[in-house]
């Protein structure tokens, strides 16, 4: 199943306590249908002392949120719905922005 929102994209926040923020997809679970946003929907996680975090305590760390809560922004930093279309030069099916028509990379 094609989603809208891929690793690497810079998207908005559309709902929640985070609405109205922007940042970069850091993952997507396609199963799920989630995607982990950098500095959006942050958690304290309660962790004990392990390898990485000798002294254990509390960690910050970004949870996943549903796409349906996500648009992605395109080069000219506007948000935009996400359309694919076939590359004339490639034959590929590309994502473009149906604001502006260009090719989201």
């Amino acid at each position: 199943m094609k989603l809208h929102v891929k690793k690497g994209d810079t998207v908005l926040v559309l709902s929640g306590n985070d609405k109205g923020k922007q940042g970069k997809v850091m993952s997507v679970d396609r199963k799920s249908q989630r995607a982990i946003v950098e500095g959006v929907r942050i958690i304290s996680k309660h962790t004990r002392p392990n390898a990485e975090h000798p002294q254990g305590g509390i960690i910050k760390q970004e949870a996943p949120i549903h796409i349906s809560n996500l648009m992605v922004v395109d080069n000219s930093g506007k948000p935009t719905r996400v359309g694919r279309k076939l590359d004339e030069k490639s034959g590929k099916l590309v994502r473009y922005s149906k604001k502006t028509g260009e090719i989201i990379k």
